[in-house]
């Protein structure tokens, strides 16, 4: 389904209402998400998908950190965020602001990405929700095109940005697996856990973001 214009409406909606309204957007079992400024490449993708079905994941998260192409600036902001979620959330996953990941559809549909800034937490969220996150180190490209809405206002950003770690921490904590018994004969219990993942290239649905909506 394509999307004409600027979703949602408006202008300043920020990255995570993006994310929320391509993801609703999109009709495939897997989708391929990208950042729309051409750093992130493409040709990364069937490797992802290989990788997905092999450790039979449901999530795909490519790595940037090995070969970055970004300013300094973003280079540490990075690296002080990556050390604020290990502490607090135990997430180890090493570039969870690359955009460039495969997930299954119901991770994106799960996704409380109406919260401004749940963007960064994706891996980590899907995580919580029980899915299996795997990395892949990504190719990483210099930036031509678009220009970032980050630079320095990324000092004005570590404030929110730890509180929403401690916001994480929090939704972790509170979150029990939901459990219910089957009526019938053999009255199993089923829990409600995610499916193995099933990856085919035809059945992917791509969404682009940039840095704002």
């Amino acid at each position: 389904m394509p999307l004409d214009g600027q979703h949602p409406p408006g202008s300043g909606n920020g990255q995570s209402a993006a994310f929320h309204a391509g993801f609703r957007a999109a009709r495939g079992r897997l989708i391929a998400v990208l950042d729309a400024d051409l750093q992130n490449d493409p040709a990364d993708y069937p490797a992802m998908l290989q990788l997905l079905a092999e450790q039979d994941a449901d999530m795909v998260q490519g790595d940037r950190s090995h070969a970055r192409k970004d300013a300094p600036i973003r280079k540490w902001g990075s690296w002080v965020g990556r050390k604020f979620r290990l502490w607090l959330l135990g997430d180890r996953i090493r570039d969870t602001g690359c955009s460039l990941r495969i997930m299954k559809r119901e991770i994106a549909l799960a996704l409380p990405l109406e919260f401004k800034g749940m963007h960064r937490f994706i891996p980590a969220t899907a995580g919580i929700l029980g899915y299996k996150v795997v990395e892949m180190p990504v190719n990483h490209r210099p930036r031509v095109a678009g220009e970032t809405k980050y630079g320095m206002g990324i000092t004005k950003r570590a404030l929110p940005g730890l509180i929403d770690c401690f916001a994480m921490r929090w939704m972790r904590s509170r979150r029990r697996p939901v459990v219910g018994t089957e009526i019938g004969s053999q009255h199993e219990e089923v829990a409600a856990t995610p499916s193995s993942a099933a990856s085919a290239a035809s059945d992917t649905a791509a969404v682009s973001a940039g840095d704002r909506a």
